[in-house]
């Protein structure tokens, strides 16, 4: 026999009784769960969603991306070859190139709330 085979069938017997083995008799099912409260809203109406104006033009496609009118990312996808992506990431409106295919990671900054 090779090595690995005693190791192999003992394991495979291990399998086999724990498979056979009874469950305890003092096994409670778990409680329903209860209902979410009735004061939860499915959605809020406070945050705005992006708007997005898609532009065709004769190299490729340009998705523009705004919230509250104000342009903060765009999505360029060429008719050749794979898509990248412009982004005002601070909100002084020079735009900097992100890849999906860049490795650096870079820490997520949302916006929480505008005064």
């Amino acid at each position: 026999m090779r090595p690995a085979a005693p190791f192999f069938f003992s394991a495979l017997l291990f399998i086999a009784a724990s498979a056979c083995a009874e469950a305890p008799d003092d096994v409670e099912p778990l409680p329903d769960i209860p209902p979410p409260p009735a004061d939860i809203r499915p959605f809020d109406d406070s945050i705005e969603e992006p708007q997005i104006t898609i532009r065709r033009e004769e190299r490729g496609t340009v998705e523009e991306y705004r919230i509250s009118g104000k342009l903060y990312m765009l999505k360029i996808t060429p008719e050749a070859g794979a898509p990248y992506y412009l982004v005002d990431s601070d909100g002084d409106g020079h735009f900097e190139t992100h890849s999906p295919t860049d490795s650096g990671a870079r820490v997520p900054m949302w916006v929480i709330g505008t005064f």
